[in-house]
């Protein structure tokens, strides 16, 4: 019998238990005589963290999903607060992994990858850190907070933030305009208190990078985010590569925008209206989505279509925006049922269908790498994840018809010109954490002046007219991974470099393209960055001529698509 996600059991783990059933395993684990003594306990945690992140997951899920659910809300204080006891636990086992007589092995059977993983996560903690964990948790749950709870007088109704997006495409530029004003007046109201946060979490992210003996957090994120096969130095050669080949593209494209759409000058509310004659959307609500999904799996390979027909059955899905939902879209692992859930916010605009293509592409990966004994490997680290996601978006092109109907060229127009117009504002974004936590001494007021510079580097065409919060230097506080995962952003710029490399496959050979981003899916997170993005026989991101390679062929994409006439 399958069982439902509302039916996935929850309990709340006994953290002091765990302690005590790790301390035992480490105990046989110290007196272990062979490998194979080794590998037993190791299976045997690997059992009981996997139970946890289990627990973890529901809980965060569902809360997420209604943030006025007062259970799982206080499920998820009691983790914000706890959490660095599990990682102090964690951390404790890593070491006596790092410090076996059988590490090499360990090596051996496990892969280099999990050692990789584990050194950086001991040098990342320090149980004299785990305050100061709490209260960055405790932080960024409170931005969290305070976004999803927005209630926005406009339209005669009252709306999140995360419903403002079909205002934004409206024919009427006043609409769009009042929309982008109503929505960011809410930011402006609360840009004190968001900065505020901000600036506590980078001073905390400071202390604790200090504690553990870095010069700043620039450096101890590099070990959070796992960048084992590349450093600082490739990616600000990378950045540089986006400005000398992506951004003045990007310019072109925009003023190709500005004549489509017929304006004399283009406003940030202008953005995302793409044409004159309305943006694509997908035809159908909801249901018409998710059984399009099906169909477009079920005919991609046996192996989507298994992994479509899995998540409905198990009713794995939550894509519609309500309100009290947090915003924004992910997909999560439960590793006790070995099943991958996806949220999203569905607004009746083409990012419907791109949040389900990208979101499937992480869950297919996870569901390709289920069957890992090495929770580690499951998921991939950051920048590889998204490979995945991005290169799903254009692996289901054939199928685009079955939402956009006579919408699907500009679609893919609109998708394409996104995917290559994104490339600046991901690394402007980058260089800017990197300016903030060098500089951790900035102020507030310090930090949106920078934040404008990097924006004139990698964003010249932006006019902002008097948006509120945004001609303040504040776009950023919109982008929740500054708060909660930072340095966590970079990583959706090299993946998307890599999907359309694949996507320049696709139009040679189909079959042998998706072979390879099988191949890439099955392995999971069992290899680093550099060596995945080889074994599915693309370029690496950060090789001089790949990004000039890459805005060579989307030009020439584009170039070929009349777009003033859709």
């Amino acid at each position: 019998m399958v069982t439902k996600f509302k039916d996935f059991e929850y309990k709340r783990p006994d953290f002091d238990l765990f302690r005590e059933q790790v301390d035992g395993l480490l105990s046989a684990f110290e007196k272990a005589e062979t490998v194979e003594d080794a590998e037993v306990v190791i299976d045997q945690y690997n059992e009981k963290i996997k139970h946890i992140h289990s627990m973890i997951t529901i809980a965060t899920v569902r809360a997420s999903i209604d943030t006025n659910d007062e259970f799982y809300l206080g499920e998820r204080d009691f983790y914000d607060n706890n959490l660095p006891v599990l990682s102090s636990v964690t951390n404790d086992y890593y070491k006596a992994l790092a410090n076996s007589p059988f590490r090499d092995e360990l090596e051996e059977k496990y892969g280099k990858q999990l050692f990789a993983l584990i050194d950086n996560e001991i040098k990342g903690f320090d149980p004299k850190v785990k305050d100061l964990m709490t209260e960055i948790n405790v932080l960024t749950s409170k931005y969290s907070i305070l976004l999803s709870s927005a209630e926005i007088e406009y339209d005669g109704k009252k709306l999140a933030l995360t419903e403002f997006s079909p205002y934004m495409i409206n024919d009427d530029r006043e609409v769009r305009k009042s929309a982008m004003y109503a929505k960011q007046n809410f930011m402006k109201e609360h840009l004190d208190e968001i900065d505020d946060i901000y600036d506590q979490l980078v001073k905390k992210r400071h202390e604790m990078a200090v504690e553990l003996g870095f010069n700043n957090y620039t450096e101890l994120g590099y070990v959070h985010m796992n960048r084992i096969d590349y450093n600082r130095e490739m990616v600000e050669n990378y950045r540089k590569q986006v400005r000398d080949y992506v951004v003045p593209y990007v310019t072109e494209l925009r003023k190709r925008q500005k004549e489509r759409i017929g304006v004399s000058d283009l406003k940030y509310y202008d953005l995302a209206y793409e044409f004159k004659s309305g943006n694509p959307t997908p035809k159908g609500g909801t249901k018409a989505i998710m059984e399009n999904g099906a169909k477009m799996y079920r005919e991609l390979s046996k192996e989507t279509d298994e992994f479509y027909t899995f998540m409905t059955e198990r009713e794995l899905f939550d894509v519609e925006a309500k309100k009290g939902k947090e915003g924004g879209g992910y997909c999560t692992f439960i590793e006790d049922y070995e099943a991958p859930f996806i949220f999203s916010n569905f607004n009746g605009t083409q990012g419907d269908i791109e949040v389900l293509t990208h979101e499937a592409g992480h869950a297919f990966q996870m569901y390709s790498s289920r069957h890992f004994s090495v929770p580690e490997y499951i998921m991939p680290t950051y920048e590889a994840c998204e490979i995945h996601s991005m290169s799903m978006e254009f692996f289901t092109y054939p199928w685009m018809e079955l939402f956009f109907k006579e919408d699907t060229d500009k679609f893919k127009f609109s998708h394409l010109s996104g995917a290559l117009e994104f490339l600046p504002y991901g690394v402007a974004i980058d260089e800017f954490q990197h300016v903030v936590y060098d500089n951790p001494e900035l102020t507030p007021e310090e930090r949106r002046a920078e934040w404008k510079k990097i924006e004139a580097v990698y964003l010249p065409d932006r006019d902002y007219e008097d948006i509120p919060a945004y001609v303040d230097g504040a776009f950023w506080h919109g982008q929740g991974h500054l708060f909660a995962s930072p340095f966590y952003y970079i990583d959706y710029t090299l993946a998307q470099v890599c999907a359309l490399q694949f996507f320049k496959r696709v139009m040679d050979d189909f079959v042998a393209a998706f072979g390879d981003y099988l191949t890439l899916c099955k392995l999971g997170g069992s290899l680093p960055f550099g060596e995945l993005v080889k074994v599915a026989n693309l370029k690496s991101p950060f090789e001089d001529g790949t990004l000039e390679e890459v805005v060579d062929f989307v030009k020439d994409y584009l170039n070929d698509i009349d777009d003033k006439s859709l």
